[in-house]
């Protein structure tokens, strides 16, 4: 799948019950409800936002990219997409989307990562790993997702991200396909725990070299 599939949202900033800036390298935890729509936007262009979902009544069914994958029969995530669970169930569909194209094959970025890639003396850097670790830590364990580890850091999305499948079956870390004011926005088909990275990564050209800040927003679902 090369192609992008490009839809516009009808949701209005001023109507979200939830509007906040996420600081490039900060995380972000929150639960969306059932049938909320919720947005990522993409405030300076090519920054790539590292996302986990969960299941927010029960954390062990969590997003699963192989499961996403091999139900749309594509690598890349557009609008139309359905995530799916590692129960194989619909976690959020994507509704509207002014990227095109997000990955879901390039993990997210740890220390190990930024050693074996890049340098022994990037290991110190900050990463999404780091990141995800951090907002569970100080996340209220009295809340659905509470009590979740290091080892419930799974397979993730990286919207807005651009890492293209060789025809041999490698990963390349390219320049971004996104661009000031798009964005990427899912309706909730179950609860849900959404835990975000804004990724701090500096060495390769998903955030262009200079991570920049999202901004987050979640409507309730419309009335019928």
């Amino acid at each position: 799948m090369t192609s992008f599939n490009l839809v516009e949202s009808p949701f209005d900033p001023k109507t979200a019950v939830v509007d906040t800036v996420v600081d490039a390298g900060d995380p972000w935890i929150h639960e969306i409800k059932k049938g909320q729509v919720f947005r990522i936007l993409d405030l300076e262009g090519n920054q790539a936002v590292d996302t986990l979902f969960y299941n927010a009544r029960d954390p062990e069914e969590r997003y699963s990219a192989a499961d996403t994958v091999r139900a749309q029969g594509a690598l890349y995530l557009t609008a139309g997409t359905q995530l799916m669970s590692t129960e194989g169930r619909v976690m959020l569909t994507i509704t509207a989307d002014t990227c095109g194209r997000h990955d879901t094959l390039g993990g997210a970025c740890s220390c190990e990562s930024n050693t074996v890639r890049y340098a022994l003396d990037k290991r110190p850097m900050h990463s999404c790993r780091d990141s995800f670790l951090h907002a569970l830590a100080h996340y209220d364990s009295n809340k659905s997702g509470g009590g979740l580890t290091k080892r419930d850091i799974t397979s993730n999305i990286n919207f807005f991200m651009n890492v293209p499948v060789t025809p041999e079956g490698g990963l390349t870390f390219a320049d971004g396909v996104s661009a000031p004011g798009k964005y990427v926005e899912m309706r909730a088909e179950m609860d849900v725990l959404c835990l975000i990275s804004n990724c701090p990564q500096l060495n390769n050209p998903c955030n262009a070299y200079n991570p920049t800040p999202v901004r987050v927003l979640i409507w309730d679902a419309p009335e019928q």
